[in-house]
């Protein structure tokens, strides 16, 4: 029964096509309202637009601590994708569930609501929480904005699951990511008197040439024993352009690059030693010659990496309720990171595989939703 209640409101949630670049406002109210009619305390966040939102509900007792379960509610376009079957029409098949999200993630938020129902008949002694973002896609814009109204409402839970698609694995760790376009504005000028303009291109080149000498020092930083693949910090060049003629010095130019820090520490590492090159040997050449030039760096996202911790009461809380004896990392980032920012325990699990998501025909199984719905009627159980 709570199986086929899962599944058919996962129908009714695939059928809101939340793509990043649209509007979650529907699936978010219908969601609400949901958890109000439990009785829960909710909270809606709104973005700037007003067309995206974050549902922040509880359970249980109003005191600090408790249980997180999150997810995001945004899905990736399905634009230029070949799919069987309309991707926003869930579809059941040999025991799968087809549809954009199935496993990316609202499976997860599915069996949420209905475990919720569950919880809020049960005389809970600590609070569950749970927390559908937007934008997650995008730089996990919702769950930034989320943290700092948390901490204002002086709500801290203590662990936080977030249900990304695991197979029902617990994940302990993962890299960061952060992203950047850097902008250089030099003086154009007839190619033939280089020394009379600040061609924008080629300090372009030496901002990139200072990233990739970067990336010697950041093997030398591995963490011992780092469990990633690879293991240390990686730095990628996505992007180079700048020019529009041979004979012309280059006004313009533009990098877009980023890097996937394994520790907080390289963050910071990488963003000072950019500053400081800029600051000390680009910008006064630059300006030497065009007293105007500039250099600006844009984030487009940074979010950080879930550091594998030595204790994690979250870890140990999935071993006992899953059976697993050990936790693993993975490649991809998620939200986890700014939860465990924010002092929580922190683990990745939930149904469906990553190998699936954003993928045409994306699917969850039957039995990776059961998995998951035991999971958190075990979880309920040992919080009465």
């Amino acid at each position: 029964m709570t199986l086929q209640a899962t599944v058919d409101l996962l129908e009714r949630l695939i059928a809101y096509p939340t793509v990043s670049t649209d509007s979650n406002l529907e699936l978010i109210l219908d969601l609400s309202g949901r958890m109000q009619s439990l009785g829960a305390r909710t909270h809606i966040f709104g973005d700037e637009t007003g067309t995206k939102a974050t549902l922040f509900a509880s359970l249980g007792p109003d005191q600090p601590g408790g249980i997180l379960l999150s997810g995001h509610s945004d899905v990736v376009p399905v634009t230029d994708q070949d799919w069987t079957s309309d991707p926003f029409e869930m579809r059941r098949a040999d025991g799968l569930l087809y549809g954009r999200g199935t496993c990316d993630m609202k499976g997860f938020i599915a069996a949420c609501i209905v475990m919720a129902e569950r919880y809020a008949a049960m005389p809970l002694k600590r609070p569950v929480h749970f927390a559908f973002t937007y934008d997650e896609e995008t730089g996990c814009l919702g769950a930034q904005a989320l943290i700092p109204e948390l901490n204002r409402l002086g709500i801290k839970p203590d662990i936080a699951i977030i249900g990304e698609p695991t197979e029902m694995r617990v994940i302990e760790g993962h890299k960061g990511c952060c992203e950047y376009t850097t902008r250089f504005e030099g003086l154009e000028g007839h190619g033939s008197s280089p020394e009379l303009g600040v061609n924008a291109a080629e300090y372009a080149v030496q901002y990139v040439t200072r990233l990739m000498e970067l990336r010697g020092d950041l093997r030398a930083r591995t963490p011992i024993g780092s469990r990633f693949d690879p293991p240390y910090t990686t730095i990628n060049i996505g992007r180079v352009q700048g020019g529009h003629a041979h004979n012309v010095i280059v006004g313009k130019a533009e990098v877009d690059w980023e890097f996937r820090p394994v520790q907080d520490s390289d963050m910071r590492f990488v963003k000072s030693a950019m500053e400081a090159f800029v600051t000390d040997e680009l910008l006064p050449q630059m300006r030497a010659v065009y007293p105007q030039a500039d250099i600006a760096m844009e984030t487009v996202g940074e979010v950080p990496g879930l550091e594998p911790m030595t204790e994690n009461a979250a870890r140990d809380l999935m071993a006992t309720l899953l059976g697993a004896n050990s936790a693993g990392v993975v490649p991809f980032g998620t939200e986890a990171g700014l939860f465990q920012q924010m002092g929580m325990d922190v683990i990745l699990c939930g149904p469906g595989s990553i190998a699936q998501a954003h993928k045409p025909d994306e699917f969850v199984s039957l039995d990776q939703l059961e998995m998951c719905l035991g999971m958190l009627e075990r979880l309920g159980d040992r919080l009465v």
